[in-house]
């Protein structure tokens, strides 16, 4: 799945890996387009005058660049942005397209297309429904794996697959005026693994993912050009929740903003990108998102099915894992787009919810002397929804060095800093605080910490 800076270079696929992949999904291209709405191809003025053309399941349109797309039908926009990888952007905009709109970026499976995603899934008719914008990115390499292994792919801005993605969120943005707060990543199997990888390179770009039968962030990663990773594939490839979050946040170093939710979904008879990985990224993005491994809520919505939910007990917890008792690789099906939409906020008429909107709020003050201070700080919960397990991150000014501290554990002692909760104050309920406070050495630069992230969600501060 990788690709060299230039959009006309492509490495072939290891066959041996991918026909296996192949032979998986010829099956779900034809239960995804049984029965599902067709596109159809027509060419409609655009709002600068030039014509884009629209286009069928399968099909290779030629079209010129786009100011707007037309409504209601699937659009490809060319000449988006940077693009090293020759992707293709495909567009659906609802004729209820609300002011100010969220994006949802669905991600095609290996052998297939943006126009099959876009016959094969519901997010078109919800968009309807709901007034968001759909964007479907196709590949253009062989293999119509997407890029999750290459270095390049594996970093922000690396000049893969991500940065042409990116792009097309870009351009919709620009375009539409859309809500920078409301990007959200969909996928299935190659997609889902993108979906991974997109919320690891650009964690300021997307508010949640849903990834259905796919690996964790760096785990398909090659270094000799191959697309595929047989031992990732297999459900070999095991680490501590700290080793996966690490690759998360090496995508993007110094980064320290919120991160993006998670929903992953898996089947427990899955022999193509096997059941193991379920696991790998349950633990990959509770440690990214500061939650506990311990779900805050386990049920069955659906007979075979075992959800459980961690940091939370809501409908966007920060990450949500879904378990299916039983079921192969193939397990997209018709009605799990609405649940996705739920956990994404987007179910309901016009503007949905921001992630834990206003979810926590910071009040900090030091006291120093020649070369100590004090810090003290008081977590508020301002959300709806009980904390269960947190985890405090904030940025010291430099020269500055934790010592010891009360409430809390602190590690790094310097930097960008993570306050872990002690075993008697784990619980915050909705409008309740904790204080902690730390002793620090400092250089001169007695100032309180900035940049408070409670569970991964930024915090107010006072």
């Amino acid at each position: 799945m990788s690709a060299t800076g230039s959009s006309n270079t492509v490495r072939r696929p290891s066959r041996s890996g991918l026909a296996v992949l192949f032979g998986a999904l010829v099956s779900l291209l034809a239960t995804l387009l049984l029965g599902a709405p067709g596109a159809s191809a027509r060419t409609e003025p655009t709002a600068s005058g030039a014509a884009t053309r629209t286009a069928a399941p399968g099909e290779v349109p030629t079209a010129g660049p786009a100011a707007a797309a037309p409504t209601a039908s699937l659009t490809e926009v060319t000449d988006f942005g940077a693009n090293p990888s020759n992707l293709q952007m495909y567009l659906y905009v609802p004729d209820s397209v609300t002011a100010n709109p969220a994006i949802v970026v669905a991600v095609h499976y290996c052998t297939g297309s943006g126009p099959a995603m876009y016959s094969g899934t519901e997010y078109a008719s919800l968009a309807d429904r709901y007034g968001f914008i759909v964007v479907y990115p196709s590949v253009t390499r062989a293999s119509k794996c997407f890029d999750v292994s290459s270095p390049q792919a594996l970093r922000r801005g690396g000049g893969s697959d991500p940065v042409g993605i990116k792009s097309m969120v870009d351009w919709v943005t620009r375009t539409y005026s859309a809500d920078t707060g409301r990007i959200f990543a969909t996928g299935i199997s190659s997609g889902a693994m993108m979906t991974n990888v997109l919320l690891g390179d650009y964690p300021d770009v997307f508010a949640a993912g849903a990834a259905f039968s796919g690996v964790p962030f760096g785990c398909f990663a090659t270094t000799d050009g191959s697309e595929w990773n047989s031992a990732c594939s297999g459900g070999t490839v095991i680490h501590t929740p700290q080793e996966w979050g690490n690759l998360v946040r090496a995508a993007y170093p110094g980064y320290t903003g919120p991160r993006p939710r998670m929903q992953v979904w898996h089947g427990t008879e899955d022999d193509v990108l096997r059941y193991p990985n379920f696991g790998e990224e349950i633990k990959q993005w509770t440690n990214v998102l500061g939650v506990s491994q311990t779900p805050a809520a386990t049920d069955s919505p659906q007979s075979g099915w075992t959800r459980t939910r961690y940091g939370s007990t809501g409908d966007r917890a920060p990450v949500e894992a879904i378990s299916l008792q039983g079921v192969g690789h193939n397990l997209y099906a018709y009605g799990m787009a609405s649940r996705v939409l739920t956990f994404f906020g987007l179910d309901s008429s016009g503007p949905g919810p921001q992630p834990q909107p206003g979810a926590c709020k910071v009040t900090v003050t030091t006291s120093a002397w020649s070369t100590g201070l004090t810090g003290s700080v008081t977590i508020t919960n301002t959300g709806t929804a009980r904390i269960e397990g947190w985890k405090l991150a904030f940025t010291l000014p430099s020269g500055q060095t934790i010592t010891n501290g009360w409430g809390a554990t602190y590690a790094p002692a310097s930097g960008t800093v993570t306050a872990t909760n002690a075993t008697y104050n784990g619980t915050i309920a909705p409008n309740a605080s904790v204080g902690i406070g730390y002793q620090a050495n400092h250089g001169g630069n007695s100032s309180a910490p900035t940049a408070f992230t409670l569970n991964g969600t930024a915090c107010s501060v006072s």
